[in-house]
């Protein structure tokens, strides 16, 4: 399978006869020109711009490292926009996505929770002879015995109670961490964590000040070298990352060792209508993130009152932290009008129910629908039109999930 040929195997493109992406984008195509069917998710370059932008302004000003997440888009042209704005490194989730990332080019990978397979680890451990650069994190004797005797870096990972992962507390990362240092390969590089499930403001600075006393807890047993890094960070509270862990913002690191914390967001870059939007930083602090993504969807039916029947489902779009937004309608005949009123009740594998009391959607209708939760809408596409302002078609983003 040719990867460069948008054809019958490209969701949401109508290519009935194979074209190479540079002779499709050669034609400046428009989104309403023919050649696209619907459902299809488009990205808006201007918005990708920004948000690229505003993330790495902000980590810079905060001096936090940045490898965000990969899992978000799993995109290689977003990976070399990331790494060509600065990024410090990248960071996955999964085993498959660490050699994903490194056929596409990655040089240090985080990873943000424990590799267990035997293989895999002795794989990184190869790898890291070549220059790759991995650190997974452990939180458990079964973590470090897993990855025994491979010279490779590992974070210990601190949790909190419900959390998904991480040593419940403060004694048994000491531990996890001791057994990390006496291995004679293994190298104790830092701790970890994630804040992103706490509920507010209160629980998060106290779990981010846990990890800074972890730091000096390790560091008082001699367990750390002199360059130490503390992973932690989702898309929701990187303020609060940036107050209690950049630089010596929360409290001074222990003497002798030079800390560098990476911050792991990853749903920045796209942004949404409704998850991130309500939970972004960038409501308390200073900046905006601008949403980037929209589902454009037929209407294929009105069969009652009050009722629309768009052609998209979840098979299409995210739909677990909130469902899409109704944003614009552009009826048959062309031009585009807001889509108030308008509201998505529930979803189907293909068919999307819209809830429209004033009947302004007819049958051939398209509705752009903004998105909430895009960690689980680009892994619906394998290929993404990428829109400029003006409607047309200036790349195609490629998805490996």
């Amino acid at each position: 399978m040719d990867e460069d040929l948008l054809d019958w195997r490209t969701k949401g493109f109508w290519q009935p006869d194979p074209v190479r992406t540079a002779d499709f984008l050669a034609g400046r195509p428009g989104l309403f020109d023919g050649a696209f069917t619907w459902p299809v998710l488009v990205a808006r370059r201007a918005a990708l711009e920004h948000n690229l932008r505003t993330l790495a302004g902000f980590c810079a000003a905060h001096g936090l490292a940045f490898a965000p997440h990969a899992k978000t888009h799993m995109a290689p042209s977003l990976l070399d926009a990331q790494r060509a704005a600065g990024a410090w490194g990248v960071t996955a989730a999964t085993a498959n996505q660490v050699l994903a990332l490194r056929r596409l080019g990655a040089a240090r990978v985080v990873v943000a929770g424990q590799l267990l397979d035997r293989g895999v680890l002795r794989w990184l451990a190869a790898e890291a002879g070549a220059g790759f650069e991995v650190l997974f994190q452990v939180d458990s004797a079964e973590g470090v015995r897993a990855a025994s005797g491979l010279a490779l870096p590992v974070l210990v990972e601190l949790g909190h109670p419900g959390g998904r992962a991480g040593c419940r507390t403060l004694g048994e990362l000491r531990a996890v961490a001791a057994a990390v240092a006496a291995d004679p390969a293994l190298r104790l590089a830092g701790v970890a964590g994630y804040e992103g499930g706490l509920p507010d403001a209160a629980a998060v600075t106290g779990f981010l000040d846990g990890l800074r006393a972890a730091v000096h807890a390790l560091a008082a047993d001699r367990l750390l070298g002199p360059e130490v890094i503390v992973a932690t960070g989702g898309s929701a509270w990187f303020d609060l990352v940036a107050a209690r862990l950049g630089g010596d913002a929360g409290g001074p690191w222990p003497p002798g060792h030079r800390v560098t914390t990476v911050l792991r967001s990853g749903a920045y870059l796209s942004h949404d209508e409704g998850f991130y939007r309500e939970r972004t930083p960038f409501n308390r602090v200073e900046g905006e993130l601008l949403p980037a993504l929209t589902l454009w969807a037929q209407v294929l039916s009105t069969p009652e009152p009050g009722l629309a029947i768009l052609g998209a489902g979840k098979r299409d779009v995210s739909y677990d932290e909130g469902l899409p937004v109704p944003r614009v309608v552009r009826s048959a005949a062309g031009g585009g009008r807001p889509g108030h009123g308008l509201g998505v009740t529930r979803v189907n594998d293909h068919h999307m129910f819209v809830a429209d009391p004033r009947g302004v959607l007819r049958p051939g209708d398209l509705v752009g629908l903004g998105i909430s939760h895009p960690c689980t809408a680009f892994d619906k596409w394998r290929a993404i039109p990428v829109l400029d302002d003006d409607g047309t078609v200036t790349d195609v983003l490629r998805t490996y999930f």
